[in-house]
């Protein structure tokens, strides 16, 4: 960090380095050129360049500040003495921005940690209280409950910094504010806390810096529900220092378990064969065995009862111990050259006998726990050979063995403690506390070291990454204008040590599987590639030592054992021996592996699993919100009250917290408030400061007079550069020194004339004294007498004076006390007049409205009562009228029977009648053959002449009786036709009137007689009797058609009557019908009447309430019920006012109709119109009704409405009123469990007559209630949501149709005039063509995101369009380029993605909350552009295509693109032919699957959500006071709305 340049004049306060103490304060005594002399306040006196100068800030508080940026100048030594000062006060915790600094004070505050410490920061924001972790842990335990977002802490410092301590206090207040008892009485977090003691006592050990150092990285998952209660945790390890069991440093320790073990109870030591720790190994190497204050003997019993506490069962703990043992036996095993060549064996009796012991511990074979180190067995393709191992490889094995059992060992405890925790599957949040170790660089530098440094690395980018955007957070909320500033990027010395496939991890895993490589040929390999890197350097003295240039300074690592602690890997006879051992515990730690894995390769590489253990945690990291706490150890004692500047600066490097500061100073580092800035630097402008001008003017004019260019204005601050927060004060000084010139001045003046007019009086003093003497002498008595007379005057004006000043004095100060005495007694007994006067009335109000309430409950109840009574006896009487009814119905049914029945007989009668009708035709058609007969026999004999005479007197004869039979037969004509007549539907008819025309027509054939000779008598015969058979006939007939009419008539009758009758029992059920619905709109007004009597008492003035409280006290207290009796339902109960009531009801909805048909807007963000409609059906209380025409209206209105689906702002309008609307009924209506439906008639009445009783409460005041609802509420409710559904799909659909049109010239990239293509330049924006359809699909979604904007539409439905139109976007692309070879080109994948890039931009700018995931529905035309786009595709492999570039793709669209693929700007192949021919055997395999054969993409347009989801994404919604429309509000119906 270079020193700002700034103009040091003589008497600046400024910091030069120094190189004891870092650096040192000073005065300017003088000004060189470059140079500067500075008065040191050690005393001596230093000269220094003006460039290393960094200016001190005069006013600077004896306390510090509680956050780094407040400081006047933000560097090193201004944040050095900051905390320096802090930290002499206790104040161990300072803010950096939102970033903690916390110093180890080596010592116990408890203060700070209380449960009051807990109540005081809850709900604090960062800054309101001094700085602390439980701020950093309120804020992130906010932020995760307030905007849904998982949160981190990420605790950091080296080794003795308190980053343990630190991660306790965090998991003590999480807790706090989360915590919820789980099983057996103990909660989640304590179970993370108590497994504490698990993990350190196998996971710490002492090093170099600190006695209890995590080996090991731990992050915390605290989960929680959606109340924010803790519902589970988890504990995440990573790389525990297994290299430490076989290998330990002077003056380190191994694991704690180790030596707890050795100091264990007398019986625990003998039954595991143990004693000194001097005695093993791998604990001997070092000359430390204990540690100050720490009893290994307590802390053995300590970790049992945690891990009892944490569920591991007494044999697991005996298990687990018998494992520690086993190891520090194992170390003790020495080998020894065997008989045969390049073998060995156990070097002697120890040896064998530390051998037997590890196996009797790890219960196997004594024989095969022997062979499994000295021994190795090959497998070839022919036979199996058994290899021995030398006595150095065997103690490798050895080794190994070791340390892969402790591995397994930690691993198993780390998952059984979360086991014995618990996790939530279903949480959705969580809050991660990252304990993780810090750089490291020690005297020899390992592997370790190498790994942790490569941690710090990545962590200490993801911190510069945050700091700089809350950096540039803080400059957009301000609304300043910023430039680009550049942060330090550790990316290089990542790819050194991580890259693909040159970095050193990949070079040191190359090194791994080849047998004889070893540390030489790894360094000589490091030197040859990194020889020109710039972060890489080579150590002189050193020839396999490498120093990288790390964020905190240069580390030189050794590569001795770098080899062999990168290999992770289990031998096969090591796995084999401890898979087969009796010990249960033992072979579930090395359980048998799959034959696939067991014949793979061995070798494992320590550093690629860390590597990705490590990207797993930054990915965990990035996708949740950060927060920082960096602890500093302050000095190397470990000792309180002591502060290192050196050492605490290196630590504040280390751990970013300068690097931090480098940003701010790249930007705006000094900002002050526009109150402190004029305050501080007013007197550069003392003419602004006396007029009226506010601040920012006023700090602007102060800007301008000293001409300070840079700067800028925000909302709240001054933003100064680097150096100009000096050089104001410069001036300031500059203008301080002449106003103490003049200062001097005046007062120089001022005591010159104070001397002088003292000198002149003292002079003239002699000279009266002299000229006094002269007159003593000349007239004594004279002078005497004068003297006298003046010296009495003038001492008895003194003495009266200081008299009455003294009294004066003292009646003022008795007065001023009288009277604030009085003044106070006055002010206490008004205080408590008010007081007596506010409770008084508090508490009449309080018990009027007692009074009130349960004056109205009883009334209440009584009008119900009445009512149910009234109700109940008009059900009776409705019933036995039904009862009625049926009877009647009854008798109805057996008439029509009857009437059946006659009608059968009528059929039958009917039948005879038709028979008699063709009997009759057969005999007059015999009739009519004789009369034919005789006709010829009167022919012939007519021929001889003689008959005349005859024939004459015949005739007179005949024509009499003609005549009578005519007559006769007119008879019988008449007869039948009154019969006729009278009895027209009789069947009778057609045979009565075929009996007349025979009868005619016998008549009219009668004159041929005329000529019948004398033997025609016997004709007149036959017709005479044949008339009389016919009349015989006609009166039998005559009979029967007066008893058919009779009965006829008789049933006819009795059909009439109960036809009558089943008419008034229809009517009677209509009746009750119109009675039961009129009694429904009774109790509706009712409820309306109690409404309007509420209201009405509501507005009552209180002296009003109160008199009717008395009133109704009293006359309740002399038994009078007169009123109770006087009910409101009563005094406006009348016929005339419930009509009124309905009319005003009527008048009501249709006003609401009115209303909502037109554009009433949003306030508050909300629709106006959905929510007065369910304002106004919860006041009606329609939700509740069995019956109603107000959801039949409310669904024509919204039909109606969406008529016009051309029109997007209209349709985004009611999508808003429709969805909101639905939401609400979600949330308010609810349905229980119902007896089943009555089938009759009256059963439903009486339902309906419960149901309308039951409903007869008064709801909440609230917006949302829950009500109980009936049909047509449900049914409402179910028509809701096929509108929502269909105004959705209709504003999708028509985006769609707008998309398509620009969507088919967005795959051809345009060309030249030549017809040619032109190759976009790399980094070229082929989408800023005003003509470019990209830019027409852009101005499309923008269109649209900002109509739904305005029109205030869920977000939630926002998303869902947003996602399914750009899957139709990614559907037709990506056909298109698959459907078609001449899209499937170079030039076309480019201009692709830059059009993609436009609506990325555009997606980002929309941001999450209106895009959410809109941008991956494009994953399947990214990944096929990106595959166009890429150079070189035949080098690409199989695995790199489907793994890396194209992993969502299946091998039918692979093969498909690749082979349409041509090269139109370089002419460069595809893919190479064993690509192709991968994909075509695949291919041919999927063959049998028809699914698998089809390359292009459908898309989908159902509908992607649910009511339920659309509540669920809404539920965070408030309603704050709508402003209802004012043609509502003024109607007085409508005045509930504004309650």
């Amino acid at each position: 960090m270079q020193a700002a340049n700034v103009n040091l004049a003589v008497g600046s306060f400024v910091w030069v380095e120094d190189p004891e103490v870092a650096w040192i304060d000073g005065e300017v005594v003088g000004v060189n050129g470059e140079e500067v002399e500075i008065n040191c306040t050690s005393g001596k006196t230093v000269v220094a360049k003006a460039s290393k100068v960094y200016p001190k800030d005069p006013e600077f508080p004896e306390g510090g500040v509680d956050d780094m940026t407040k400081l006047a100048y933000l560097h090193e030594p201004g944040v050095l003495q900051n905390l320096s000062c802090r930290y002499a006060m206790n104040e161990i915790y300072t803010y950096t921005g939102s970033i903690l600094i916390a110093v180890n004070p080596f010592q116990r505050l408890p203060h700070l940690y209380d449960t009051l410490m807990m109540k005081k920061y809850k709900g604090m924001a960062i800054g309101e209280l001094n700085p602390h972790p439980f701020a950093i842990a309120d804020a992130a335990y906010r932020q995760m409950i307030n905007e849904g977002i998982s949160q981190a802490i990420l605790v950091s410092g080296e080794s003795g910094a308190g980053k343990t301590e630190s991660t306790k206090m965090l998991m003590h207040y999480l807790a706090y504010m989360g915590g919820r008892a789980a099983s057996e009485g103990r909660s989640v977090e304590q179970q993370v806390l108590e497994s504490n003691p698990v993990l350190e006592a196998f996971g710490n050990a002492k090093t170099v810096r600190n006695n209890n150092s995590s080996r090991f990285g731990k992050f915390v998952e605290l989960q929680f529900d959606k109340r924010g209660r803790i519902s589970g945790a988890a504990i995440r390890t990573y790389l525990l220092e297994r290299s430490r069991v076989c290998q330990v440093s002077d003056p380190e320790r191994n694991y704690h378990c180790f030596y707890m073990l050795c100091a264990a109870p007398p019986e625990d030591v003998e039954r595991y064969k143990l004693g000194n720790p001097k005695t093993f190994r791998y604990l001997n190497q070092s000359n430390c065995y204990k540690l100050d204050g720490v009893d290994d003997s307590k802390e053995y019993l300590t970790t049992r009862k945690a891990m009892d506490v944490v569920g591991i069962s007494p044999d697991e703990q005996d298990a687990i111990f018998r494992v520690v043992a086993a190891i520090l036996h194992l170390g003790n095993i020495d080998f020894a050259k065997g008989t045969e060549a390049d073998s060995s064996e156990p070097k002697d009796d120890r040896s064998r006998s530390h051998l037997k012991t590890a196996a009797e511990l790890l219960e196997c074979n004594e024989k095969s726990l022997e062979d499994s180190l000295c021994k190795r067995v090959m497998a070839t393709r022919d036979e199996t050979i058994t290899k021995c191992l030398d006595p150095d490889t065997a103690a490798t094995s050895r080794d190994a063995l070791a340390k892969i059992v402790y591995s397994r060992l930690f691993d198993w405890l780390v998952k059984k403690i979360n086991n014995s925790i618990g996790q939530d599957p279903d949480s959705k949040y969580l809050i991660g506390v990252l304990d993780i170790y810090g750089f490291e660089s020690f005297k020899t530098n390992s592997f370790e070291q190498f790994c942790i440094n490569l941690t710090n690395e990545k962590l200490q980018q993801h911190f510069n990454q945050h700091v700089f955007k809350m950096e540039q957070e803080e400059y957009t909320k301000e609304e300043i204008d910023w430039s680009y500033i550049e942060f330090v990027d550790n990316q290089d010395i990542l790819d050194l040590i991580e890259k693909k496939p040159g970095g050193i991890i990949a070079l040191l895993d190359e090194a791994c599987m080849f047998p004889r490589s070893t540390h030489e040929t790894f360094s000589q390999k490091l030197y040859q590639t990194f020889k020109d890197h710039k972060r890489f350097s080579k150590p002189k003295l050193s020839p396999t030592d490498f120093t990288i240039c790390h964020y905190a300074g240069d580390v030189t690592y050794q590569t001795e054992f770098f080899i062999d602690k990168n290999k992770d890997y289990v031998v096969a006879e090591h796995q084999a021996l401890l898979s087969a051992s009796e010990c249960s515990f033992v072979s579930g730690l090395f359980p048998p592996l799959p034959e696939e894995s067991a014949k793979s390769s061995k070798f494992s590489s320590i550093g690629s699993q860390f590597k990705q253990q490590l990207q797993s945690l930054l990915e965990t990291l990035s996708s949740i919100e950060p927060h920082y706490i960096r602890c500093v150890k302050p000095n190397n004692q470990l000792k309180p009250a002591i502060f290192e500047n050196n050492n605490v600066l290196q630590q504040l490097s280390c751990g970013g917290v300068m690097e931090a500061i480098r940003i701010s100073c790249a930007g705006f580092p000094s900002r002050k408030t526009f109150d402190e800035f004029a305050t501080r630097f007013g007197i550069l402008a003392p003419d602004v400061l006396k007029g009226s001008l506010d601040e920012v003017t006023a700090c602007k004019k102060i800007l301008q007079k000293v001409n300070l260019q840079g700067y800028q204005i925000g909302k709240t601050k001054v933003f100064l550069r680097a150096g100009q927060m000096a050089e104001l004060d410069a001036y300031r000084a500059e203008v301080l020194g002449r106003s103490a010139r003049v200062i001097q001045n005046k007062i120089r003046s001022y005591v010159c004339r104070k001397i002088y007019i003292r000198l002149q009086s003292s002079a003239i003093d002699i000279q009266a004294v002299c000229r006094g003497q002269i007159g003593r002498h000349r007239y004594e008595n004279l002078r005497r007498e004068v003297a006298s007379v003046k010296i009495q005057k003038y001492s008895r004006r003194y003495i009266s004076k200081n008299a009455y000043k003294s009294a004066w004095s003292s009646a003022v100060s008795i007065q001023t006390a009288m009277r604030g005495m009085t003044a106070r007694n006055e002010l206490k007994f008004r205080r408590r007049t008010m007081a007596a006067i506010v409770i008084q009335s508090q508490g009449r109000q309080y018990l009027g409205s007692v009074r009130y309430l349960r004056m109205k409950k009883v009334a209440i109840a009584t009008q119900c009562a009445i009512r149910q009574e009234a109700a109940h006896k008009k059900l009776l009487k409705l019933r036995m009228d039904a009862k009625e009814t049926g009877a009647l119905q009854e008798a109805k049914n057996k008439l029509e029977k009857e009437v059946e029945e006659l009608t059968s007989l009528l059929q039958k009668e009917k039948q005879m009648r038709a028979d008699m009708e063709e009997a009759k035709t057969k005999e007059n058609a015999k009739l009519q053959s004789a009369l034919e007969e005789m006709k010829l026999q009167l022919q012939g004999s007519s021929k001889g002449g003689e008959q005349v005479p005859v024939v004459q007197e015949v005739s007179v004869v005949d024509h009499e009786m003609i005549n009578k039979l005519t007559a006769e037969n007119e008879q019988l004509k008449a007869l039948l036709n009154s019969k006729e007549v009278q009895h027209q539907s009789q069947e009778t008819k057609p045979l009565v009137i075929k009996e007349g025309e025979a009868a005619t027509t016998r008549a009219e054939q009668a004159p041929v007689l005329q000529e019948v000779p004398v033997v025609g008598d016997e004709m007149v015969n036959k017709l005479t009797s044949e008339n009389e058979k016919l009349k015989a006939l006609v009166n039998s007939l005559e009979k029967k058609i007066d008893e058919t009419e009779k009965k006829f008539e008789e049933t006819s009758r009795l059909s009439e009557e109960r036809l009558k009758q089943a008419v008034v029992a229809e009517s009677k059920i209509v009746e009750l019908k119109t009675t039961m619905q009129r009694l429904q709109e009774k109790l509706s007004d009712i409820e309306t009447e109690g409404q309007v009597l509420r209201q009405h008492s509501l507005r009552m003035s209180p002296s009003q309430k109160m008199s009717e409280h008395l009133t109704a006290a009293t006359a309740q207290a002399d038994g009078h019920h007169e009123p109770l009796r006087a009910t409101p339902s009563k005094k406006f109960g009348s016929e005339s006012f419930r009509r009124s009531e309905i009319e005003r009801q009527h008048e009501s909805v249709d006003a609401l109709m009115k209303c909502v048909t037109s554009d009433l807007g949003f306030s508050e963000g909300k629709p106006v119109a959905a929510i007065t409609i369910y304002r106004c059906l919860l006041h009606w209380k329609s939700f509740e009704a069995e019956k109603t025409s107000v959801f039949d209206r409310l669904i024509q209105i919204i039909g109606s409405a969406i008529e016009d689906q051309d029109n997007r702002n209209h349709m985004a309008y009611w999508l808003s009123n429709t969805s909101i609307l639905l939401f609400l009924l979600q949330r308010s209506l609810r349905t229980t469990r119902k007896p089943p439906t009555p089938t009759t008639f009256f059963g439903r009445m009486a339902s309906g007559f419960r149901s309308s009783s039951a409903n007869l409460s008064v709801g909440d005041s609230d917006l949302v209630r829950l009500v109980e609802a009936k049909y047509p509420a449900l049914l409402f409710k179910q028509q809701l949501t096929a509108y929502v559904e269909k105004i959705y799909g209709i504003i999708r659909d028509n985006l769609k149709k707008e998309l398509s049109l620009q969507l088919s010239s967005c795959v051809k990239a345009p060309k030249t005039s030549k017809d040619c293509v032109v190759k976009p330049p790399e980094g070229s924006d082929n989408s800023s063509s005003p003509a470019n359809p990209w830019n027409a699909i852009v101005a499309c979604l923008d269109g649209f995101l900002s109509t739904m904007k305005e029109n205030c539409v869920p977000q939630i439905l926002v998303q869902k369009i947003l996602a399914q139109n750009f899957a139709y976007i990614n559907v037709q692309i990506f056909n298109s380029l698959l459907l078609q070879r001449e899209f499937c080109t170079f030039s076309n994948g480019h201009y692709v993605k830059n059009g993609l890039a436009e609506l990325e931009l555009w997606c980002n700018l929309a941001k999450e909350e209106y895009a959410g995931s809109s941008w991956d529905e494009l994953k399947y035309v990214r990944q096929a552009v990106g595959f166009l786009v890429l150079h070189e595709k035949f080098r690409i492999s199989y695995d790199e295509l489907t793994n890396d570039l194209c992993p969502v793709l299946n091998v039918q669209q692979l093969h498909r693109i690749c082979t349409l693929f041509w090269d139109d700007v370089d002419n460069e192949p595809s893919v190479s032919p064993d690509v192709i021919s991968s994909m075509s055997f695949l291919m041919t395999d999927d063959s049998s699957n028809d699914d698998s054969n089809n390359y292009s993409l459908d898309d989908t347009s159902s509908i992607p959500y649910s009511a339920d989801d659309l509540s669920s994404a809404m539920q965070d919604q408030t309603f704050p006071d709508i402003k209802p429309p004012a043609e509502l509000l003024a109607k007085p119906a409508f005045q509930f709305l504004q309650e």
